[in-house]
């Protein structure tokens, strides 16, 4: 017998449910091209250094430019949305405004004009940068994420919506990782060859951002439904200045730690994904390793997302968070006593990659309570604004990624022209692959000592929900 698609559907707490499989789909394919959009970030600084020739120490300058600019453009721009009109579908606008530019940008990243100079290529690398990540990013993941929060109502709901969108970014970090040293040496290993590869990457986007809109603007939104157990009307939430609403948010302190959650873990997910072709190539003499690496990491993925939602359910959010960290952290402590044994090197690669997968899924969990956080301490919940937290730990994250790998090569004197390695160039590898994971995910660890929400949060939510009932008496 087919199940009615308009049956009425509750979760344990008595929010309705509104998702549906192809609603995580499409979700799915929109964080994927965003993962895509953002990994592609992890590998400029190999490309620019190994493949266009740039000066290694400008190189780094350019990625600290770039994300200086790009700083606070998700909280500006979750701000204007903020003050936008048009329902929670105004969320998805952005994706159809933004799908074009987002797949020519891909490919304008790599069309870097060397032959013209050192300074003009580095000119150039700056602006694609800047497009790519404080523009063009900036406008579609901001909107998206403040889209969890308006979804639906229902935590389980959201939790099952954060795994669906960890995959999609995991899974696009592992396509970077896995396809484009090969595939890039398959088509020339010239430059020429990753301007081709920009144009499939790019293709891809454009496909998955148009599914996903297609979809969105269609969507029922928890705030379309009467709920059984409190009907609210959707309503546009009362306008607060940019200024007023960041000092909101900096006085969040789970805010806060949110942000620097996702800075931190995208800070470790760039230097790992894009540290792994450095490390294959001069420690294990062969860079082409580092797809072998990525797909025997699958299998660790596979497991690691099958059983995140177990083992967030058992272990609750902020435990889940410090067996990561912790787990992240003795994985890389191993391999600093032993860092040029292969095996040792993908074994505990592998292992620390499946202990943080549950941290991802965390992702838009964790914006939902700080956004929870907002309505009970202002009385507002600052969606799109708060939802910035996402977006500017992934790109700056990923730009502060860059430039500490950029700095740890100047460290060690890197010249890609050498046939083998200098010592030098093997400890700032060392440094970069397995020192700096252990003192940040141990960094981490102690910051999220002060996330006490969670045992606070059913309080709140029930105190908002006595106001609001207070009001329309």
């Amino acid at each position: 017998m087919a199940k009615d698609k308009n049956e009425v559907r509750y979760d344990a707490d008595g929010a309705r449910r509104v998702m549906r499989g192809k609603d995580y789909a499409t979700d799915f394919g929109g964080q994927l091209a965003l993962g895509l959009m953002g990994n592609i970030v992890g590998q400029l600084t190999y490309f620019y250094t190994d493949k266009v020739g740039l000066a290694v120490g400008s190189v780094g300058i350019v990625m600290a430019i770039a994300k200086v600019l790009d700083a606070f453009t998700d909280v500006i721009f979750g701000n204007v949305i903020d003050h936008s009109k048009g329902g929670n579908r105004k969320y998805y606008q952005w994706m159809l405004r933004m799908a074009i530019p987002a797949a020519v940008i891909m490919v304008m990243m790599f069309t870097v004009p060397i032959q013209a100079g050192q300074t003009p290529a580095l000119i150039y690398a700056l602006i694609t940068n800047v497009l790519l990540t404080a523009v063009i990013y900036t406008m579609i993941a901001t909107p998206f994420s403040a889209v969890m929060v308006v979804r639906t109502n229902s935590q389980s709901e959201r939790g099952s919506m954060g795994i669906f969108r960890a995959v999609g970014n995991y899974g696009a970090g592992m396509i970077i990782a896995i396809a484009t040293i090969p595939v890039t040496n398959m088509l020339g290993g010239t430059q020429s060859a990753w301007i081709k590869y920009g144009v499939i990457l790019g293709a891809a986007v454009l496909l998955l951002f148009l599914i996903c809109y297609n979809n969105g603007r269609k969507a029922v939104f928890a705030s379309d439904i009467g709920d059984e157990i409190h009907e609210e009307a959707a309503e546009e939430e009362e306008v607060v200045p940019f200024k007023e609403a960041i000092v909101m948010l900096f006085h969040n302190k789970y805010w806060v730690i949110v942000l620097l959650f996702n800075l931190i873990t995208n800070i470790t997910n760039t230097i790992a994904g894009s540290g792994g072709t450095y490390y294959c190539k001069w420690i294990f003499g062969n860079d082409a390793l580092v797809g072998l690496i990525g797909a025997a990491g699958m299998l660790a993925t596979v497991i690691g997302f099958a059983v995140s939602k177990p083992i967030i359910a058992k272990l609750g959010v902020t435990r889940t968070i410090y067996a990561g960290t912790l787990g992240a952290a003795i994985a890389a402590g191993i391999r600093c006593f032993v860092p040029t044994n292969f095996v040792l090197f993908i074994v505990t690669s592998l292992l620390g990659s499946f202990i943080q997968i549950p941290l991802m899924c965390l992702y838009g969990v964790l914006l939902a309570m700080a956004v929870d956080y907002n309505e009970w301490k202002y009385d507002k919940t600052l969606v799109a604004t708060s939802s910035g937290a996402i977006g500017f730990g992934s790109k700056v994250g990923g730009g502060a990624g860059s430039l500490l790998l950029s700095l740890f090569l100047v460290l060690g004197s890197y010249d890609a022209t050498l046939a083998e390695a200098t010592t030098s160039m093997r400890y700032s590898i060392y440094g970069f692959s397995n020192y700096l994971p252990v003192v940040i995910n141990l960094l981490m660890f102690f910051i999220f000592t002060r996330f006490d929400l969670e045992k606070k949060l059913p309080a709140m939510r029930q105190e908002v929900a006595e106001r609001k009932a207070a009001r329309q008496k």
